[in-house]
């Protein structure tokens, strides 16, 4: 009997139609993306070799990569990498994986970082709270060049890929990463940042049941869980952040859209913000919470008032 040779072009559609049988979201895009990893090569490959056949090693390589996203791996996962913000990042079941809507993050960052002027006293410095896959830290250290950045997480597993995708990018002697609990790192050391940002746990645990799968059976619990409400680290974030920040420093938060008014209120009710805005995703949605720290003299004139 003659063995069925498998082409490019025959195994795509075939894979295609079963990932789609399976409930398999985007499922061309997914098994051109899983083929495109096994072979080595980008999709546009693929597609100017359908007539090349596979060898019986990327078969089997290929089938059991597409048995594991059937499983609801994340594809992300399965291929180790992330694109976000025209860079790819490295991401294993250690970090969450970046979302798009994170980019919106590094823009009000870039945009409030050219609000100031030039430090006197040495660079500006900036924090990632939270930082996960260091993602945020890295775009911003690009961008801001003469800008000292830092980076804090809970987790030294996630701390561990942050620090590979700093290196990855040429950035691992500008980013300073600690691990430690938000701003517990600095809790000992005279240190102020002209701008914090974070993309903290903010999924509510009332909520963590109905998330997909790809999510619950994969991504750590740790970095998306935040108690009743999903507010908990928000909460603490902006609490602490005044700590932290210079006469004039920006706090950027994202959060979920539903969390974006009560977050304001918490902003304004610790007295030590003056500008306190939220800002739309593409979508048109509440994403990212900004509070500017007030001046010394202005807490002085409100606690004399």
């Amino acid at each position: 009997m003659t063995r069925v040779s498998w082409h490019i072009g025959d195994l795509l559609k075939v894979t295609t139609a079963y990932l789609k049988k399976k409930g398999i979201e985007s499922p061309r895009l997914t098994a051109e993306v899983l083929l495109a990893h096994v072979l080595g090569v980008d999709r546009v490959t693929l597609y100017l070799q359908f007539e090349r056949p596979l060898t019986e090693d990327e078969l089997s390589g290929y089938r059991n990569l597409v048995s594991r996203r059937v499983r609801r791996e994340p594809l992300q996962y399965i291929t180790g990498v992330q694109e976000f913000w025209s860079m790819d990042f490295q991401v294993d079941p250690r970090v969450l994986v970046p979302r798009p809507e994170t980019e919106l993050l590094v823009e009000q960052a870039l945009a409030r970082a050219g609000e100031r002027e030039p430090e006197k006293g040495g660079p500006c410095r900036l924090l990632d709270v939270g930082t996960g896959s260091g993602i945020l830290a890295v775009c911003l250290a690009k961008a801001l060049s003469g800008w000292e950045v830092w980076a804090t997480d809970i987790s030294p597993d996630a701390l561990e890929v942050a620090r590979l995708n700093a290196e990855k990018h040429g950035f691992g002697d500008q980013i300073r990463l600690r691990q430690g609990d938000l701003f517990q790192p600095f809790k000992s050391e005279e240190i102020l940042f002209h701008m914090i940002v974070s993309n903290p746990p903010y999924v509510a645990e009332e909520e963590y049941g109905s998330l997909p799968p790809e999510v619950q059976g994969y991504e750590p619990r740790i970095a998306l869980a935040a108690g009743k409400e999903g507010m908990d680290f928000i909460t603490r974030i902006l609490h602490g952040a005044p700590d932290f920040l210079v006469p004039g420093g920006w706090l950027l938060v994202e959060m979920a859209p539903g969390q974006t008014e009560q977050a304001m209120k918490i902003a304004e009710g610790t007295g030590f913000y003056g500008e306190i805005n939220r800002v739309r995703d593409y979508s048109g949605r509440h994403r990212v919470v900004c509070a500017k720290r007030l001046s010394e003299n202005s807490l002085l004139g409100d606690r004399e008032s």
